[in-house]
């Protein structure tokens, strides 16, 4: 059975003296048992901050980004062995905001997820449609594409080492969300890509997470969807009490 998990994407928000505060409520608030597994994703800068605070516990350290490349000169760049080294265990590749704003294709998300993955880091890879793309009815093309690239040739045994974020980009940050109709149809027919590319088991293993203007209200109907196991969460993980109770509908019973 997959567990539920909820990852906080903080984006350029929260310095190690805020991140900390944040971080230290949430860690304090979990329940302690039957709960969804949890992480935060911190801009760069506050990463040692957070990961202190979260040596004695079972929030997950995630990063933002990270650069496919071991080193070299690449001004304002991490690696995967960087990160590992500042205790992150998972890592957010292909969000749309890398795609759109800074350019970053499909080609290179994937050497981006294939370097993570070769360094123990479980990448999170981001894919979804722009508003645009829906309206002409290319939403599972556009998915399909962003999948078999991400993927390359990572090898994917039980699932656990691949988590899969589907953020439609017409609901982020926008107040949108996509209806649960909408959720269900794309989140069922990526783990159906998943089996074809990768098989059952590995497929079956696979968390697939839903982004897109998630909040407390509509936390519990999104999550009840069979091929939604949680959510990756902008806004709603800035403040202390709304990522929890988002947490808490994601919990198992």
């Amino acid at each position: 059975m997959r567990r539920p998990l909820v990852i906080g994407n903080w984006k350029m928000h929260l310095g190690p003296r805020d991140a900390e505060a944040l971080v230290r409520a949430v860690d304090e608030g979990r329940l302690s048992s039957n709960e969804a597994q949890a992480g935060v994703a911190p801009p760069y800068i506050s990463i040692p901050a957070v990961s202190a605070c979260l040596a004695n516990s079972e929030l997950l350290l995630c990063a933002q980004n990270m650069h496919q490349e071991e080193k070299g000169a690449f001004t304002g760049e991490v690696s995967a062995a960087m990160l590992t080294e500042a205790g992150v265990k998972m890592v957010l590749l292909g969000h749309s905001e890398r795609r759109t704003l800074f350019g970053e294709t499909d080609e290179q998300i994937g050497l981006k997820v294939a370097a993570a993955a070769a360094r123990g880091l479980v990448p999170v890879l981001c894919i979804g449609e722009t508003e645009e793309q829906r309206d002409r009815g290319e939403t599972l093309e556009v998915v399909g594409r962003q999948l078999a690239a991400g993927l390359g040739d990572m090898p994917v045994s039980d699932g656990s080492e691949l988590v899969v974020a589907y953020e439609p980009v017409w609901a982020i940050g926008t107040g949108r969300t996509a209806t649960p109709e909408q959720v269900d149809e794309v989140h069922r027919a990526i783990r159906g890509m998943l089996t074809e590319h990768r098989g059952a088991v590995a497929a079956g293993g696979v968390r697939l997470l839903y982004g897109g203007s998630v909040k407390p209200g509509n936390a519990r109907e999104l999550f009840s969807l069979a091929d939604v196991d949680g959510g990756l969460i902008g806004g709603a993980s800035l403040e202390a009490r709304s990522f929890l109770d988002i947490l808490f509908a994601a919990r198992t019973e």
